[in-house]
């Protein structure tokens, strides 16, 4: 497959987050979908696209019959010609061949009595210099008659002589007859021609053959009927409209309503979560936006918004990491510690609603210390329970979360530079989560048995974590 659609799939199914990199929630356009599995309103937005597709239904239809009439004097006009100069030349299917073969035979009309003439003088009447060939097997029966009287092995034999004399006098008949029904008639031939040449000229123009040129005009009276009822049909249709819009804007205000007081509830979580992790001074919100549109759904106060598939809102996430600092698109804040941290915060808190079934997470301790990182782990921890989760990372209070340790070194064998991951257990982890907080002693050893009974501490306290 290509490689576009390589990454195309891939964003469905895994979420890297790193330093530099933008995850789902930085694409704006996930931002509704999010809201909207979060506030569990799969039942509403259904109803909703159903009157949609119905009223894409409606206006495709309408527009279809409004050009129409648009040009329907021209159209009528021109439709009426086609279709009765189709109709006028009384086409049968086959005719065409039938004709070529009548021309055929009209044009050579003398040839074909000459052959036929001299056929039959060979055959039936002969000439003064050579008999016909009926009078020689004539004399052959005979012969072949009186052979059998006496040799009755050749009954047969005589037989056969018979058979051919009445084969050729019936073929001498069939030749007599169709001499006397060769035409000699220039004015058919011409005829003929017109008719030959008039079929050749509508196929041209309708379709290339006597079948597509009568559909052509069974098609054109199919468009004059359509042309002819279209007022009526578009007053009908308009009233369908007018009342799907309406039905359109009651759902469509039902799903706003919905999504601005679930927004509300996840700002809330997502603050909580934030300052969890020590950032308590960051606010978040979601912008609800609406674009003013003449064709759009008709709002109780009279104006008229643009609508799609997925309602009348645009959304996106916003986010102030800082005191002082206005909210601002999530897409635009800068990246570091606060950037991991937020994005933890929104994952912790959208994990029921993000369908993506893999997370990943580069150095997300970057900007962080290890009391935050403590907290951090705790949180992917809990994310574990809705989705796979990796983490790569150099910080011990956040590592020893994991419910597993992969240790991955690069190392150099024979020259040649490869990369190794072991899995890691028991007092191998115990020495690596050492080895992050400094030099292996018995200080970071003891720490390190410290971190790990404080995280299965509470691991063991939140064994069922409500995502």
């Amino acid at each position: 497959i290509s490689l576009s659609l390589l990454k195309e799939l891939g964003e469905l199914l895994v979420d890297i987050h790193g330093q530099s990199d933008h995850l789902s929630l930085l694409n704006v356009h996930s931002h509704l979908g999010l809201l909207d599995r979060y506030a569990s309103v799969e039942s509403m937005l259904a109803a909703y696209r159903k009157t949609y597709q119905d009223l894409l239904g409606l206006r495709s239809e309408l527009e279809s019959l409004r050009a129409a009439q648009r040009d329907s004097e021209h159209r009528t006009e021109m439709l009426t010609f086609q279709a009765g100069e189709i109709e006028a030349a009384k086409l049968k299917p086959g005719e065409d061949e039938d004709l070529r073969k009548e021309g055929d035979r009209l044009a050579n009309a003398e040839s074909l009595a000459n052959l036929a003439q001299q056929a039959l003088i060979f055959l039936d009447e002969g000439t003064s210099e050579s008999p016909a060939s009926s009078d020689l097997i004539g004399q052959a029966v005979q012969s072949l008659g009186k052979l059998a009287q006496i040799d009755g092995t050749q009954k047969a034999l005589a037989e056969q002589s018979v058979t051919l004399e009445e084969t050729l006098s019936e073929l001498a008949r069939s030749l007599r007859n169709y001499i006397e029904a060769i035409e000699f008639n220039p004015k058919r031939l011409e005829e003929v021609e017109e008719r030959i040449d008039l079929i050749r000229r509508l196929g041209r123009k309708y379709g290339g053959t006597i079948e597509s040129t009568i559909a052509f005009s069974a098609d054109a009276r199919k468009q004059l009927e359509t042309i002819a009822t279209a007022a009526g049909r578009i007053g009908e249709l308009e009233t369908d409209e007018t009342a799907a819009l309406d039905t359109l804007s009651g759902q469509g205000l039902g799903l706003s309503q919905k999504r601005k007081e679930t927004a509300e509830l996840m700002s809330k979580s997502i603050e909580t979560e934030l300052d969890d992790l020590r950032m308590a001074a960051a606010r978040f919100a979601v912008d609800f936006q609406t674009k003013p549109a003449a064709d759009g759904i008709p709002l109780p106060d009279g104006t008229r918004v643009a609508f799609d598939g997925n309602g009348l809102d645009k959304v996106e996430f916003l986010v102030a990491p800082n005191p002082g600092e206005g909210l601002k698109p999530l897409v635009k804040i800068a990246s570091g510690g606060e950037t991991s941290r937020l994005m933890l915060a929104l994952k912790n808190v959208l994990a029921r609603a993000d369908q993506v079934p893999t997370l990943i997470f580069d150095e997300i301790d970057q900007g962080i210390g290890g009391r935050v990182g403590g907290t951090v782990g705790e949180k992917l921890w809990h994310l574990g329970h809705a989705h796979q989760v990796f983490v790569i990372t150099h910080l011990p209070q956040l590592a020893v979360f994991g419910d597993q340790h992969f240790q991955v070194q690069k190392v150099i064998e024979q020259n040649r530079t490869r990369t190794k991951v072991a899995k890691l257990t028991g007092e191998l982890r115990t020495i690596e989560l050492a080895q992050m907080l400094g030099e292996v002693t018995e200080g970071t050893i003891r720490s390190a048995h410290e971190i790990q009974q404080s995280a299965q501490t509470f691991k063991n306290g939140k064994k069922a974590p409500a995502i």
